[in-house]
Order: C-alpha cells, then structure tokens, then sequence
C-alpha cells in the first residue's frame, strides 16, 4: 500500500510537447468534463523542447482552426526552399524538378517548437486542462489486472546517496482511467511500457538521428525571412545525416546537423561533424558576423512505418514521437504527433462516455491506419534505410526514384528493414581515426561552451540519472574494443575516461551537463546505459528552440 500522496484524473498525459497538448486540447474539445492533466518534466513548458523546426500546420489547423488569429507565434512561412550536396569547399543545389511533391514545403511555417509548444499550453489550460511543469514522471503505475493505472513522479531532494535530504518530498502518484505516453524519442517510460507489454513484437526496430541545433543571431542584411536550406554530403562521407538552415524571425537562423546513429566508425563524433559542416564557405558566409545565442540536442525517430509499434495497451497509449511518426525525408514530424494525439484522444473520449476505463483503446490504432499519417508515412517508408543500407549518393538517388514512383502509385511492394543502432559499431583497430579541427571559436566552438549555452543545470547533490547495468563494460568491453565511443557520441560531454596516463582508467560520468538528448540510451554497444529521469525541472532550458 503507497503512502505516497494521489490526485484521480480520467487522463493522464506525460510530456507537454506537441503531442501531449494536442491530446488535452481535443479531450476537452470533445467533453469538457473529462478532468486532465499534463506533467511536463522540463522547468516549464518548452524548456525540453528542440526541433528545426519547419512544420506542416495540417493537424494545427484541424486542431484549432483559428491560429493564426489567437497569436500563435508561428508566423515565418517558408518562401524559399534549397537543396545542396555539398563538397569540401562548393555545392551544387538540387532543381525543384527533381524533388517529389511531397518534399515541396509550400503552406509551411519555420519557428520555435518550442515556443509553439508553450502557446498549447495556454490553450490547453484555458480549457481547463492542469498542466504541471517540474514534475518528472519516474515509474508506471498498475493495477492488480496489469493494467496502467497511472504514473508517479520522482521523490525530491534525495542525495546522490540515497539519502533524505532535509526539503526531501516524496513522489506523488497520479491515477487515471487512461495514461498517455508522449515523452518524445526513446522517453524512459516508453521504454518500459514497450518492453513489459512487448509492443515492438510485430513492428522494426526503431532507428534513431542524433539532432545537434544552433541559433544565431546574424547579420539582418544577409538574413531573408522563410528562406529553408538543407544539405547533404560533406563533412559525412557514408553516414546518414545532413544540415539544415532555417531562416526565423529577427534576424535568427536555425542552424543544426543530424547524424543517423546507426553509424560504425567508433571515432566519429555528430557534435564535432556539426562543427566541420559550419566551416563550409557555403555556410560560414552566412554565419560569419553573427553570434550563437543557444545550442541543444535531441534524438529523432528515424525508423518510420515499419517501425511503429502497437500503439494501445490495458489503460495506455503512446502518442507522437514516443510511438515515432517522424517522416523522415520531409524532415517533419510535428503534424504526425500532433494528429496520432488527436485521435488517441478521440478514442479515449469515446471510451470513457461509455463508462470505460482501464481496458485497451482498440480504435486507436485503426484510426491511426486510416489516417493521412499511415499514407504519408507507409510512401516513404524505405528512404531512411536505403541511405543505411547504400552510399549517400547511391541511397539517395535510389530513395529518391522510390518515391516519385510512390507518388505516381506505381510503388515497389516491399520495405527495407532496420538493425538497431547500437549493433554496428566497428571495432576501434577497423576503423579509421578522425582528425577534427580545433574550434576557431567563429563560426566552430567546443563543447563545454556550447553546452553552456543550453542552460542546463541539474541538482548537483542527487542520484546520478545516467545509470550502468554493470559498471565494469565502460572499461572492459567498450574502452577496450571501440575506444569508448561514448566519449564522442555524447554532444554534452557528459562521458568522460579519466586516468588512462596512470593506467588505471575509469569512466566518469558527469550527469551536470546532461541535455536530455538520449543518444547514449540508444548507441551504447551493449546497451549497458540507462537513462532515467533526474529531478523535475533539471536539464536544458531552451529558449526559442
């Protein structure tokens, strides 16, 4: 029996992103009765949040169809849109002939997901949804039948001892008919939910982008409001990823760089590529006499259709990018979460006017097939995995005629499947060294300052949220084959080896700097890391991002 504190909802969401808001909003669209609540593990809303972002606004005008009229703050449309391959030092941009429908960014709006995150929360608690920010929902909670009853939050002040500190407050559970997880890419509780329920049993794995992002103020007489650039090539040579550059509002740039994770050279680093890819003239003649006002990362689902998982389970749901609907090529996934929230919330909506509650949401997922978002998502489905599979060069002409064929349904009927990322690292001795230059501190710089950036800040003096299933593999296995690739594929600098001069090396871990990203919960080669929440309120707190 819990001793612990308890608040009764008919739905509980976690996760105030795009997806966590959508579904509150159209709950009490449907029957303002239904009490609910949001708890948002960030310090407010949007602080958590990182994205381009350039957004389809389809499921924001089925959504609310008056947005652009209450003060939404996305207002940049897109005006131009550009496609380079880049080479060592030029470029050569893609004709708009070539490039399927699909890729046109017609009726899009560039800005802050985040900021456009905290406007759904103002309407979600105009509505009279409760909308919590600071609280991080550490564990699931069930029933006696198995079934989700809801979610606890992280007990306060305990040391990284285990100890009760004096202002220690114990979690607080919170009950619910339904829970809805939208904790975004590889969320904790996700995580769990997917492994006790064996979600993923008849789906792909899940594939995931590492997403590192930029915002700069720059010079206003280079800066052309709408204007949306992505890149391809240089500096990778056969992983996936590429750049992008988004111009925004007041003379702000968007700029940023997705590795995909499931690359095997053990020395690369996605935080020091993003830094070589700004060196480009191309890109540092945009740069050059600005400033960088904020930096963050994010792991982005990648997988597409084939990797989505069951999506409803006994008293739960995943909605957006905690079930992964991210479209890949259209570099978008913000109208797919927002859309596959919409109608769990339908769904739950109709179950509970009929006196359910507990029990499995079996229409939302035919919804969801029935949707915009499976015939977006089911023709693009081989893009991601044949860039995997081929060259850069190769998988993107080969992608590329895929879709036209898709788009003129003539379609091949088949789809690539995916290895989990973690699983193709080469062993350090096979692979090849990566000499990065160092940062010119003008338009490249280092991590510790970048993180600063972030504004991140943790509790110093509690558990350490990046955990170890066994201590020993830093050393044992992943220093000693893959040259502790942790080291650099953490854009935070969290992961350090300490101790090798005197040949004594132990990994040191310094959870301070963390950005919530999750690349380490993902690309670790033995999946000896676990990420679990810190306090409510640590990490990042991006503003405009």
């Amino acid at each position: 029996m819990s001793t612990r504190e308890s608040m009764n909802y008919d739905v509980v969401i976690v996760g105030a992103g795009p997806a966590g808001l959508a579904a509150s909003i159209r709950l009490k669209q449907i029957n303002p009765d239904i009490a609910v609540c949001v708890l948002e593990k960030g310090s407010e809303v949007g602080a958590h949040i990182l994205s381009g972002a350039v957004i389809d606004p389809i499921a924001l005008d089925e959504l609310l169809p008056d947005w652009r009229e209450k003060g939404c703050p996305l207002e940049v449309k897109v005006t131009e849109n550009h496609h380079w391959f880049l080479s060592r030092t030029g470029k050569r941009g893609m004709p708009h002939l070539f490039l399927p429908p699909l890729m046109n960014n017609k009726g899009t709006y560039t800005g802050s997901l985040g900021n456009l995150c905290r406007w759904l929360a103002d309407q979600a608690q105009e509505l009279g949804v409760e909308v919590f920010p600071g609280f991080a929902a550490a564990e699931i909670l069930f029933n006696d039948d198995g079934s989700v009853k809801g979610v606890a939050t992280g007990d306060m002040g305990v040391a990284r001892d285990g100890t009760h500190k004096p202002d220690y407050q114990p979690g607080i559970e919170l009950h619910a008919r339904y829970t809805f997880f939208a904790e975004g890419a590889r969320g904790s509780l996700t995580k769990e939910a997917k492994r006790l329920f064996d979600l993923e049993r008849d789906c792909q794995p899940q594939v995931y982008g590492l997403g590192i992002k930029e915002l700069w103020d720059i010079d206003p007489a280079k800066h052309m409001p709408g204007r949306v650039i992505h890149t391809q090539g240089w500096p990778l040579k056969d992983e996936v990823g590429g750049g992008f550059l988004y111009h925004q509002a007041n003379n702000q740039v968007a700029v940023g760089f997705v590795v995909g994770l499931g690359y095997r050279n053990p020395h690369l680093s996605p935080f020091h590529e993003f830094q070589r890819w700004k060196t480009h003239p191309a890109i540092r003649e945009i740069l050059e006499g600005g400033r960088r006002v904020s930096y963050g990362a994010r792991a982005i689902n990648e997988g597409g259709w084939q990797s989505v998982p069951k999506l409803a389970f006994p008293g739960g749901a995943l909605i957006g990018c905690s079930a992964g609907f991210v479209n890949v090529p259209r570099i978008k996934g913000t109208h797919t979460a927002m859309k596959s929230a919409m109608l769990a919330a339908e769904a739950a909506a109709e179950a509970l006017a009929a006196g359910r509650g507990g029990d499995t949401l079996d229409g939302y997922q035919p919804a969801v097939e029935a949707s915009w978002i499976a015939k977006e998502l089911r023709m693009v489905r081989n893009a991601e995995p044949a860039l995997a599979k081929l060259s850069a060069f190769l998988g993107t002409l080969w992608s590329g005629i895929d879709l036209w064929m898709r788009q003129l349904g003539l379609g091949l009927p088949y789809t690539f499947k995916h290895h989990p990322d973690n699983e193709g690292l080469w062993r350090k001795d096979l692979a090849q060294p990566i000499d990065y230059p160092k940062p010119d501190n003008v338009v490249s710089f280092d991590r510790l300052s970048s993180v600063f950036l972030s504004n991140t800040n943790h509790e110093e003096d509690q558990p350490i949220h990046l955990t170890l299933k066994d201590a020993s593999v830093p050393i044992d296995v992943n220093l000693a084959l893959y040259d502790a690739p942790e080291q650099r594929y953490c854009p935070a600098g969290v992961y350090e080896i300490v101790g090798q001069e005197t040949g004594d090396p132990r990994l040191q871990i310094n959870a301070q700097n963390c950005v919530h990203c999750k690349t380490c919960d993902i690309k670790d080669p033995t999946q000896n890391i676990n990420w679990v929440v810190p306090e409510g309120g640590g990490g990042p707190n991006y503003p405009n991002m």
